[in-house]
């Protein structure tokens, strides 16, 4: 265990009140004021409602950009659209060059060394210029395999030079009250995400909250995956609705709010699925920097899970610049 992880743990024992066993955590987490979902949602919809001045939308598209994972998650996924998925990472609109690069691109643990090679020079941390490449793990989408083979699923995707392991938790393990599971497998995929070199990929733990039913289960997994050392706590996997919302989101920002203000650690948040037009990034990002302030606005601290969004998001830049919208056929086809 290094000197971080011994960290990690003594700050979360001291938050637990105790060792991390089942008994101690349903304490914890059970002991957590529960969400008034009416009051959530109106404070979402206010947020949501909040506009921008013209002056600033255009920082805000390119802010957008800035905080994508693109994404390609799919069985037919191949090398040749991996190449294609980096071409746009890179190159967001060709015909302007001022356009910003993605933070990331996401992909299977497999399709990691095609990304890894087709970035190049350019693969590196996003806060300074690079782009990162983040794999998910862990029998993604559904989490049904054993730890074993989620373990060595996250330590192949680390291997081949992946930056970030997205995972995804055990619903079922977690509905079930079975919470010491749930954080000793997190701990566990964490050691996994160890490189030769002692330092870790940073670890997405996915909450898949469109299964997680209600607010407060939404509230207590996010602290669970925190405690138990998560660096970006993440919605969904894009494969279950609802999969991203705005009162979901608002829930997972306040938790980091409150563990921040208790440990003075930052984590990060991952809003991912459903999110695919500007407008609704933009809510995003004022909620954001209405709960935790603009200092998240950053890769290392906010990200959007996303195919389709830059595609909109392109096109609302073109038509700031030209004064009207170009076509489709403008942006490339993800």
């Amino acid at each position: 265990m290094t000197g971080t992880q011994i960290v990690q743990r003594e700050r979360s024992l001291s938050v637990i009140g105790g060792e991390a066993t089942d008994a101690n955590l349903r304490r914890f987490l059970h002991g957590i004021p529960g969400v008034d979902a009416v009051g959530l949602e109106q404070r979402a919809a206010g947020l949501g409602t909040r506009s921008i001045k013209t002056t600033s939308k255009k920082w805000a598209l390119d802010k957008t950009i800035e905080l994508i994972d693109l994404t390609t998650l799919e069985g037919a996924d191949t090398r040749g659209k991996v190449r294609s998925l980096v071409a746009k990472a890179l190159t967001p609109d060709p015909g302007d060059m001022t356009t910003p690069r993605v933070a990331a691109v996401c992909v299977y643990g497999d399709m990691v060394p095609h990304a890894v090679e087709a970035l190049g020079s350019v693969h590196g941390d996003p806060d300074a210029g690079g782009i990162s490449v983040a794999a998910v793990a862990t029998a993604f989408p559904s989490g049904r395999s054993s730890r074993s083979i989620k373990l060595e699923d996250t330590a192949d995707a680390v291997a081949a030079g992946a930056d970030e392991i997205d995972m995804v938790i055990d619903r079922g393990a977690f509905l079930m009250g079975r919470y010491g599971e749930v954080y000793d497998e997190i701990v566990a995929v964490k050691e996994a995400c160890r490189r030769p070199d002692g330092s870790y990929a940073h670890l997405k733990v996915i909450l898949e909250t469109g299964e997680l039913n209600t607010y407060d289960n939404v509230r207590r997994a996010s602290w669970l995956a925190i405690l138990a050392g998560g660096d970006f706590i993440k919605t969904s996997t894009g494969k279950v609705a609802p999969a991203a919302t705005l009162p979901v989101t608002l829930s997972m920002l306040e938790v980091v709010r409150d563990w921040h203000k208790l440990t003075g650690q930052k984590i990060g948040v991952k809003p991912a699925g459903g999110i695919r037009t500007s407008k609704d990034a933009i809510k995003y990002l004022v909620t954001v920097a209405e709960t935790v302030g603009e200092e998240w606005l950053t890769p290392h601290l906010f990200r959007f899970g996303a195919s389709s969004l830059l595609n909109d998001v392109l096109l609302q830049r073109q038509k700031m610049t030209t004064g009207h919208y170009s076509g489709p056929d403008y942006v490339t086809i993800d």
